[in-house]
């Protein structure tokens, strides 16, 4: 990160008051971290509704740190500090202030994805293909939210060409506080389905929320949505501003093939790529196409740029180990990601077929109802045996007990059917593992 500003800009840009004898200091690099401040690092003591990184400034002032970003109410500068002071009235909006400051002085073309499965994947796939155009910059892992998009954002340099920048919301009004940051050129919403519904109630207010995207977009921006998606076909009406769709169905402008490896139609033309893809990454890969066009990249770059995509660890990861055919997908569970990864499983040719499965969480009053839907999606699939863990997950073991053809083991922690699993696994087969992050199912693959 390096933002080549001074400390007088910055306090202006954040609306903080300065406290300092060397106003005119170049500021490289902003810190959140009290335990890696280095000589010279800007310290932001944010805070939030469990933490108050101000308890942390005598520690970075300690390291060295040239200056400190903290909230003005209850804090007093330590006496005979060296260090620059920038007090404001709240940290993250002011951090938020700076971040959308530094994307609006930057000449790269940004692409925002949103949407209740796929975003991550996408994200991937088309930062790939920009970096056959140029230097591309996006944020890494979970860098989502309210605090990861301002840093991700901080990160643009003169060099980059583009930059790809996933948004993530558990609430109303997540998306338009993200997205008028990174005020995209090209808004991608890759699907609504039941996804946080702890917070969100109802799939039209998933819709309504990833929708906040539509009012973010720069002038002349071109919106790109999922055209198969019940809720996001709406957009074909609602929407008048520039705009690509994708999907299966007929009539979406980037329009996937029934075909065995990827491939569309794109005005008029069949387009053919070497590139073999579940069914729900052929999703993904049109929504890249399709933002790569808006983003006035040509096929040959969008194809080049494809064929290099690796997907991200424990995301359908395949692995195999010790003659078990793996597909780790832990990093997240959701109703319309664990149906389609229980779909791919029954498709498996090594049996027996293995279904390990935790908790779907933050589905509200609907958790008992898209877990007993999973049950039935066992069955469908001809999964043989099904082990299953959490106390929401329950639901569905109290329906596959009155099922016939699958063996089924539950318990609340998944630690207690851990060796009977290795026994199972001595058989060979194929195995998936599936559930919420917090759920912590990688560790399992680990003991195995």
């Amino acid at each position: 990160m390096r933002l080549n500003m001074t400390l007088q800009q910055m306090a202006s840009v954040m609306h903080g008051r300065l406290i300092s004898t060397d106003p005119q200091m170049k500021v490289q690099a902003l810190v959140t971290d009290s335990r890696v401040v280095g000589n010279g690092d800007v310290f932001i003591a944010l805070k939030g509704q469990k933490f108050d990184a101000r308890q942390f400034i005598p520690d970075v002032l300690a390291r060295g740190a040239a200056a400190v970003i903290a909230e003005e109410d209850g804090f007093t500068v330590p006496a005979g500090s060296q260090a620059s002071f920038i007090l404001v009235k709240q940290a993250l909006p002011a951090l938020q202030e700076l971040a959308k400051y530094h994307r609006l002085h930057s000449t790269l073309k940004v692409a925002a994805i949103t949407g209740s499965n796929g975003k991550s994947t996408t994200k991937q796939m088309l930062r790939a293909i920009c970096q056959t155009c140029g230097e591309t910059v996006a944020n890494m892992g979970n860098f989502n939210n309210q605090f990861g998009v301002p840093f991700s954002l901080l990160e643009i340099q003169p060099k980059h060409h583009y930059g790809v920048f996933e948004l993530g919301a558990s609430h109303v009004g997540d998306i338009r506080e993200i997205a008028s940051l990174a005020v995209p050129d090209v808004a991608v919403i890759t699907t609504v389905s039941p996804a946080h519904l702890e917070f969100f109630k109802d799939l039209e207010t998933v819709y309504k929320t990833k929708t906040e995207i539509v009012d973010c977009l720069n002038k002349g921006g071109t919106l790109v949505y999922n055209a198969d998606n019940e809720y996001l076909a709406r957009l074909n009406t609602e929407f008048t501003g520039k705009r690509i769709s994708f999907g299966f169905k007929a009539g979406a402008d980037v329009q996937v093939l029934e075909t065995e490896i990827f491939s569309f139609i794109y005005q008029k033309k069949a387009y053919v790529f070497q590139l073999h893809l579940e069914r729900h990454n052929k999703l993904n890969a049109a929504a890249a196409v399709a933002a790569a066009l808006a983003l006035g990249i040509d096929m040959e770059h969008i194809q080049k740029g494809l064929l290099t995509f690796t997907p991200m660890p424990m995301r359908l990861e395949r692995i195999t180990k010790n003659g078990v055919s793996f597909i780790l997908d832990c990093y997240n569970a959701n109703p319309a990601s664990m149906e389609n990864a229980l779909v791919i499983l029954g498709h498996e040719p090594q049996h027996p077929r293995v279904a390990v499965l935790g908790d779907m969480k933050e589905l509200g009053a609907s958790s008992q109802k898209y877990h007993q839907a999973v049950a039935q999606q066992l069955v469908d699939n001809g999964i043989e045996v099904a082990f299953l863990a959490g106390p929401e997950m329950k639901a569905a073991y109290e329906v596959l007990q009155k099922a016939a053809g699958i063996h089924v083991y539950y318990a609340p922690q998944a630690q207690e059917w851990t060796a009977e699993l290795k026994k199972q696994l001595a058989q060979g087969g194929t195995c998936l593992l599936k559930a919420s992050r917090s759920m912590n199912f990688e560790t399992i693959f680990k003991e195995l």
